[in-house]
């Protein structure tokens, strides 16, 4: 299997970075920003932007090349189909992120889980002298994305379906309709 090109590809050369540098922004065209809609199943995305700082991390162990940080700022403007309606729900995202950039070895697992709090940044694990800001940048906005776009109809057509609301549904249920009834 075959592993496609990024849509958005925006390659860093790491032998160009020291400990922080000047902000980098970068912006996805009409071409990529069409090719990202497709691949994250979009109804549309009007802007996709980013602009962060790279920075070489020290070195945690004497055999260690270092991560590499990446610190900044996405910015979207997107519609995505409501999940019970189908109709168009805009977002617009504007969100600090943090990437960790880790390099892999001879040694590394790429099966090796890794466990992350919440107050973690994302790893993406790289080889060789270069990474992708454009596919990181794409990924974040993957994650960022509301994953149940819901329209200001949702519920009303839900109920229209038969869909119980959590509360008409929970365990509990039976019980609060007996005590009604008390």
């Amino acid at each position: 299997m075959t592993i496609p090109d990024p849509e958005f590809s925006r390659i860093e050369r790491l032998d160009m970075l020291g400990r922080g540098g000047d902000p980098v922004r970068i912006e996805a065209d009409p071409q990529e920003r069409e090719a990202l809609r497709q691949r994250f199943g979009l109804v549309e995305l009007h802007r996709l932007a980013a602009e962060y700082i790279l920075a070489r991390e020290a070195k945690v162990l004497a055999t260690s090349d270092g991560s590499i940080m990446a610190r900044g700022r996405i910015e979207a403007d997107l519609v995505q189909a409501c999940v019970a309606t189908g109709a168009p729900v805009p977002e617009r995202i504007h969100q600090p992120f943090t990437i960790r950039f880790e390099p892999t070895n001879a040694e590394s697992d790429p099966d090796t889980e890794i466990e992350l709090n919440a107050d973690d940044c994302d790893i993406i694990f790289f080889s060789g002298d270069q990474i992708d800001m454009g596919e990181a940048v794409a990924e974040t906005l993957a994650l960022t994305m509301d994953p149940y776009p819901r329209s200001k109809n949702a519920d009303r057509a839900l109920r229209e379906v038969g869909v119980l609301k959590e509360e008409d549904a929970g365990p509990f249920a039976k019980l609060r309709e007996l005590t009604k009834k008390s």
